[in-house]
């Protein structure tokens, strides 16, 4: 094995010439922070995935604190969300003082199990947070129909699902056309596409939408675009608390070269997951990731389930040791030690929980996930040879 060691990327972004000049462009324009740029790329990605208006932002995190705040949240509320998600996901409630209820997930789909939002309802709850976890849609019709019935926005934490796709009356939609009501996106490099860092917010609703734009800058009442253009002096005013939370127009120009290539990206991602799928098939014990007939995953990640006995640490190092990077299972956040002293709550509304750190009986299938899953490497440069490399070395790896 030592001798034909490789060294595989968990993940790669697909960056190059037009990039490079798009970034140019904007640098050599003298416009660097938000602007023409910014807008450019906000038309393009709306109408990419089919929603009225998009509002790009610094980063996703970001987006998912201003989605919260204009959906009302506030101290003292509560949103129902996952544990089982990158830690943003929870720091954004606890951003606004509003208390994170976490619901545990489907073992399936590694996204939030629906028929358990019902019961972590309460009188303070004021929205729900849903992921859309590693690019697998969540299932949007069932957690739409209790949020409707109990008149609460509905937020997709979209950070990896950009070019994923639901099912909807018959016709497939790409995640990011509002059936929520605010979905947000990540550009970060691990993301299929990438400005560097940066976010994206999509919403039908033009007030909230207004007000986004407004929070990114400070809350400054004229925005630098119609400053710069006017032909008498204006004086901007800050008419409420603001935020910096802006992308810049060389991110947006890259952010537009990068959009031009998803189509490719995705089709070359689906390959290489259906490659996955047939030569892991034969691991005895090995569970493998399941599209619903109702959904498309962009394939952010490709996560496998190890087999009973496996540890998990140890066959990421045998990977390692092989030249092959992977990762541990999606991180649960009730388990870090940054929330043993934030505020937070899980599974049935106005009962106690009495879990340690670590475990809890509400947050089995979130935990079981995270401690028996790994992510395999995939990038669109990813050759056969290497993705049959990484076969053959869990294969090694899981063997008793």
């Amino acid at each position: 094995m030592s001798e034909n060691k490789q060294n595989i990327p968990i993940a790669k972004p697909w960056i190059g010439e037009a990039e490079a000049e798009a970034a140019r462009r904007a640098i050599i324009s003298g416009w660097v922070t938000q602007g023409p740029e910014v807008f450019g790329f906000e038309q393009d990605f709306a109408a990419y995935v089919g929603a009225k208006s998009a509002c790009a932002v610094s980063n996703c995190t970001t987006a998912l604190h201003l989605a919260l705040l204009a959906v009302g949240v506030q101290p003292g509320d509560e949103v129902i969300t996952v544990s089982h998600s990158y830690i943003a996901t929870a720091n954004s409630i606890r951003y606004c003082g509003a208390i994170p209820v976490f619901v545990d997930i489907e073992p399936q789909t590694y996204n939030i199990n629906p028929i358990l939002i019902e019961d972590a309802i309460s009188d303070r709850t004021r929205a729900l947070l849903v992921v859309h976890q590693m690019g697998m849609p969540c299932d949007l019709k069932a957690i739409l129909d209790i949020a409707h019935s109990h008149n609460l926005p509905v937020i997709e934490d979209a950070a990896c699902a950009i070019g994923s796709e639901i099912l909807w009356d018959g016709q497939w939609e790409k995640i990011g056309k509002p059936r929520g009501d605010i979905a947000c996106f990540s550009f970060h490099p691990r993301k299929l596409i990438t400005t560097g860092d940066g976010g994206m917010l999509t919403t039908n609703n033009p007030e909230w939408d207004k007000q986004f734009r407004l929070w990114r800058q400070h809350s400054m009442s004229v925005p630098d675009t119609v400053r710069h253009a006017a032909k008498q002096v204006i004086f901007e005013s800050y008419p409420t608390l603001g935020y910096n939370y802006r992308m810049t127009d060389i991110q947006a120009a890259v952010g537009r070269e990068q959009l031009k290539r998803l189509p490719e990206l995705l089709q070359h991602r689906r390959y290489l997951a259906q490659r996955y799928q047939e030569n892991l098939a034969d691991i005895p014990g090995l569970k493998l990731p399941t599209e619903a007939v109702w959904a498309r995953s962009n394939w952010q990640s490709y996560c496998v389930r190890l087999p009973e006995g496996c540890d998990q640490l140890q066959v990421m190092q045998v990977m390692l040791d092989a030249g092959i990077s992977t990762r541990r299972g999606v991180m649960c956040t009730h388990r870090e030690p940054a929330y043993d002293h934030e505020t937070w709550s899980c599974g049935i509304a106005q009962q106690k929980c009495d879990c340690e750190r670590g475990q809890c009986d509400r947050l089995l299938e979130s935990e079981q996930a995270q401690d028996r899953t790994i992510l395999l490497p995939l990038f669109h440069q990813m050759t056969e040879q290497e993705q049959d490399y990484v076969v053959q070395v869990l294969k090694i790896a899981c063997q008793p």
